[in-house]
């Protein structure tokens, strides 16, 4: 692993992307515009912390995040793409899909969740859904991003001693330590049929997370011909003179009680550990 990207740098960085995005979802919103960025890879790879990065300053009326769970029994006798199709985004709006369609080249190919037949009919119908979505005119990025298996494990080590991330780690995912080489063959296979010319794959190194976030939005900004949308001006009107109301007793209602004044009595020491943040 290279070296990792220095924190005070990657928060710089960080920032003046987050803006550009802020930008980028104006000339959305006001273009009409719609974008879809799939975002795929192993466990642990650092889809999730990145998605987190991309929407953080967004709005999520324009924004949303797509993480669909495990399809129900109605689901499973739809056509394979239609619980996604109305996930998409109608005019003026962005999808990120936390993983996609692309399960079934993944997971449930591994781990023998869909037949051999379901299979091989994605991977032929795959680049023909995505071929409608581009000549509809959608905006489609695909992400693929990449982790060794050491800090793959690594991190997973990790989600298992940190009580706020154990709930990441499931029994399917430890999985994909013991099947490493069974999803790598699953990952060739799906980038051999599905990278096609005008829906490609981008590969995101990102055993450094820093670089991976930063890498990836770089990326996405360059390949959107978005420009800067002068914002509205907005002028704060004057406050209107007071025409006699009061406020309720405080007594009269419940407030939460104040657990920031204990801690600051605490001081220092008596705050709990905590985690810091990648």
């Amino acid at each position: 692993m290279g070296r990792r990207l220095p924190r005070a740098v990657y928060e710089k960085e960080l920032l003046r992307l987050q803006v550009e995005l802020v930008r980028l979802q104006e000339w959305v919103r006001t273009e009409g515009a719609r974008l879809v960025v799939v975002f795929e890879g192993r466990d642990a790879a650092g889809k999730g912390g990145t998605i987190k990065r991309v929407a953080e300053h967004l709005n999520p009326r324009v924004a949303r995040i797509a993480a669909l769970p495990v399809p129900t029994e109605r689901e499973r006798t739809q056509w394979y793409f239609q619980r996604y199709v109305e996930h998409l985004p109608g005019a003026g709006e962005i999808a990120l899909f936390d993983r996609s369609w692309y399960n079934r080249a993944g997971v449930e190919h591994v781990m023998g969740f869909c037949t051999a037949p379901e299979y091989r009919r994605f991977l032929a119908q795959c680049p023909v859904f995505e071929r409608l979505l581009t000549d509809d005119g959608i905006l489609l990025r695909k992400y693929w991003f990449s982790v060794s298996d050491a800090v793959q494990e690594e991190r997973f080590r990790n989600r298992l001693r940190d009580p706020t991330r154990r709930w990441k780690l499931s029994p399917m995912d430890l999985q994909s330590i013991t099947r490493w080489e069974a999803y790598s063959r699953a990952k060739d296979e799906m980038l051999a049929h599905t990278d096609v010319p005008y829906a490609p794959w981008y590969v995101v190194e990102s055993d450094d997370k820093r670089s991976a976030r930063v890498n990836m939005i770089a990326h996405l900004l360059s390949t959107v011909p978005y420009h800067e949308v002068r914002p509205s001006v907005l002028e704060l009107p004057p406050r209107p003179a007071p025409t006699g109301y009061r406020r309720t007793p405080r007594e009269r209602q419940t407030y939460v009680p104040d657990h920031a004044a204990g801690l600051v009595r605490q001081g220092p020491s008596g705050a709990g550990e905590r985690t810091s943040r990648p």
